[in-house]
């Protein structure tokens, strides 16, 4: 018997949702925006409007709240609304043709634009299941990063972070969105004990269900390991890629359907994060079909404005957010490409390698349709560490590669706090990837390289001595050519371990084991972080 109602109620749905679909009500104006316009912490935090005036983003009519009286209106008509867009402003409502043509001829409306592509459903050529689902789970400066990373050493080392690490750069006050499932034990498990004690924690929501739980262990845990990549500490054996960021955590997707709602659910995050003043998003996600194939997506709508995810995105990268997205994992599929938002142009897109640098089979393929190079760059997706609860483990995806690169970019984005170009950072991340100047369709520009262009960006501007280490590789000494007097140097062991400080210009490491070595050199206000061999 339950099983014959249970599937009476699929038919019955079916049947209801045939008759209505998804829309979305573009209003005409903002009548009160003057009064945001004199008052812009009526809803955007000093954060958000500092971030503006030090990159140079002047607010516009898309920054001011949507118009309360319309949303009125439009529950007045008898709709439901619980999801809306100031910055598409308009709201989300569930309409049949008929209502759609009522809306269409409101005053304050300036049209209605239906979700649903496909009208007859059609044929779906692959399901297409979020990311999650192919995961294999199994100044502001600090002075010293004295890491242990353990299992996360060949991670971070592929794409050249450590360095920036022990030059004293692990996020700190860099602010990063989490827009993912949800984050169960980020709350009491051990391995997110640090950035709990450290209050990095700023903001929580969880915009599927409208409250601020987002801890809940009947979450999908996907959210929590992608944290756990950027932010997770477990001494000894994993260090995130910036464990000393702060973190704003959105739960967006439903884990229970697939709903072309859940693209408003990642606008209305990204609004937020906005609000709070982040500088960085990252998110694991992407969307081609649904439940209800109306809504299905095409290659030719992967072209960065055609889904209102990715509109949703564009808009969040022009607000100079550091917006990165994951390419997805439809490289052996029919599919084969990118999804929605990782096509729109202004976000970051991640493509995944492997620890030996290659691409990552199941790395999804670009450029977007409209020929845009995507993904951008790429870092480690097969065997990814992470740390989850009280332990860490491994597992693959582009939803792996893409914390990693944006503890990376937060890494990156702290040492330069004078940045005045989102784009031009972005640009620079690019020419210094492993590919440039001949990207490819899974990779793009190629595996990430932070304290390369970390070194290209400051060698000239004063705070990044010039230094010789010779003999290398060394014996029993080296000796530092600065041609300035050297205040202090630092020797770390291959796990990341401060094991060695000194002052002086020549260096006994007759006691150290062999192999590589990074030493950190300062005079003066200068520094540089090295590399040398012990034979």
């Amino acid at each position: 018997m339950r099983k014959i109602f249970t599937i009476l109620t699929l038919s019955f749905s079916l049947i209801v949702a045939a008759q209505t679909e998804l829309v979305f009500v573009f209003f005409k104006d903002k009548p009160n925006k003057a009064a945001f316009f004199s008052n812009p912490l009526s809803e955007l935090t000093q954060k958000s409007l500092d971030r503006r005036t030090r990159l140079g983003i002047a607010l516009t009519d898309q920054d001011a709240p949507i118009e309360p009286a319309y949303i009125s209106n439009i529950q007045n008509l008898g709709f439901t609304v619980t999801d809306y867009s100031k910055w598409l402003n308009g709201v989300a409502v569930n309409a049949t043709p008929a209502q759609i043509q009522i809306l269409s001829q409101q005053s304050y409306v300036d049209h209605v634009e239906s979700f649903v592509r496909n009208p007859n459903g059609g044929k779906r050529a692959q399901k297409i299941e979020k990311f999650k689902e192919f995961d294999e789970e199994f100044s502001n400066r600090e002075p010293m990063n004295d890491f242990n990373y353990g299992n996360s050493l060949a991670q971070i080392e592929q794409i050249n972070l450590r360095q920036l690490h022990i030059a004293g750069f692990a996020g700190s006050g860099i602010s990063i969105a989490v827009i993912d499932t949800g984050f169960p034990y980020v709350d009491t498990g051990s391995a997110f004990r640090r950035i709990r004690t450290k209050s990095r924690i700023k903001d929580t929501y969880n915009f599927v269900s409208k409250h601020t739980d987002v801890y809940s262990t009947s979450l999908n845990s996907h959210g929590a390991m992608c944290l756990g990549i950027i932010g997770g500490y477990i001494d000894g054996t994993f260090v995130g890629s910036a464990p000393n960021a702060d973190f704003y955590l959105y739960a967006s997707e439903n884990d229970d359907v697939e709903i072309p709602e859940e693209q408003l659910y990642w606008i209305e995050a990204a609004e937020q994060a906005d609000r709070k003043g982040v500088d960085i998003i990252s998110t694991s996600l992407g969307y081609t079909e649904f439940d209800d194939s109306r809504y299905d997506y095409t290659y030719a709508d992967m072209n960065g404005a055609t889904t209102f995810i990715s509109r949703g995105a564009q808009i969040a990268s022009e607000k100079g957010i550091f917006v990165l997205i994951a390419a997805g994992n439809e490289g052996q599929s029919s599919w084969h490409y990118i999804s929605a938002p990782a096509d729109a142009p202004g976000v970051f897109t991640i493509g995944a390698v492997t620890s030996s640098g290659a691409s990552s089979g199941f790395s999804s393929y670009g450029p977007n349709s409209a020929g845009v190079i995507k993904p951008d760059a790429a870092a480690r997706g097969t065997n990814t560490y992470y740390a989850y609860n009280n332990s860490s483990g491994y597992g693959s995806g582009t939803s792996f590669a893409t914390p990693l690169a944006a503890g990376g970019v937060a890494c990156f984005m702290q040492s330069l706090p004078n940045t005045t170009s989102i784009n031009q950072l972005k640009q620079k991340l690019r020419q210094d990837a492993s590919l440039y100047p001949n990207p490819n369709n899974q990779q793009g520009y190629g595996i990430l390289n932070f304290y390369k262009t970390y070194q290209t960006l400051t060698v000239n501007d004063g705070r990044r001595i010039r230094v010789k280490i010779y003999p290398n590789p060394a014996k029993d000494f080296i000796n530092i050519s600065t041609g300035q007097r050297i205040t202090s140097v630092e020797i770390y062991d291959f796990l990341g371990r401060l094991i060695k400080s000194d002052s002086e210009s020549k260096l006994n490491i007759s006691d150290l084991a062999k192999g590589s070595y990074l030493i950190k050199i300062k005079a003066g206000n200068q520094e540089t972080v090295e590399q040398f061999i012990k034979d």
